[in-house]
């Protein structure tokens, strides 16, 4: 990507009406919900990344947890204890289509990936999460991502697959974004 990318909060006169990332429920959301979810009932924040003043795509974070036994690493599932364990989920990721395969959907990704740190310092975080679609899925794992383990039902109807990056791994799949510069 030419131009510097910004990514910074949505804010409440972002115009998000010409966005489409060419799937109507994500566009939905972003039209609709991404603000109602942030600004009034603060469930979860969008980021959203802008190149010249022109928004281009938006990731959506909130908090979550994990159940031990849903971890793709027996080490893991071993090491940490048996109640619910804190995690970033990546409820939604789009990139504009006029903007895909430009390196948004990278930076986007890197952006959380850091806000995973950042909560792994000041509240407590084992690694990101999110429910990826088939199209999607190849994306994710250039990074890293890994499906978790028994929570595959969407995978056998057609849904979103859930994925998880251990924050162990976030430093090497920050670099690979780097690196890639891949499309979103």
């Amino acid at each position: 990507m030419a131009a510097e990318v910004e990514i910074r909060p949505l804010r409440p006169d972002d115009d998000r009406g010409a966005f489409s990332c060419g799937q109507p429920d994500l566009d939905r959301f972003f039209h609709h919900y991404a603000g109602q979810n942030q600004f009034r009932l603060h469930l979860a924040v969008t980021y959203v990344a802008i190149v010249e003043e022109r928004l281009l795509g938006f990731a959506t974070v909130s908090v979550g947890s994990l159940e031990r036994r849903t971890l793709p690493s027996a080490r893991m599932r071993r090491r940490l204890p048996g109640y619910p364990l804190p995690v970033l989920r990546l409820a939604r990721l789009g990139v504009d289509q006029r903007a895909q395969g430009l390196g948004g959907g990278s930076a986007l990704l890197r952006h959380v990936l850091s806000l995973a740190l950042e909560q792994r310092d000041s509240l407590g975080c084992i690694g990101v999460v999110t429910d990826a679609k088939s199209e999607a899925l190849a994306f994710y794992a250039r990074y890293g991502l890994e499906p978790l383990e028994g929570v595959r039902e969407g995978a056998l109807h057609g849904g979103p697959t859930p994925l998880f990056l251990p924050l162990g791994a976030v430093a090497s799949a920050l670099e690979g974004a780097k690196r890639t510069g891949g499309a979103g």
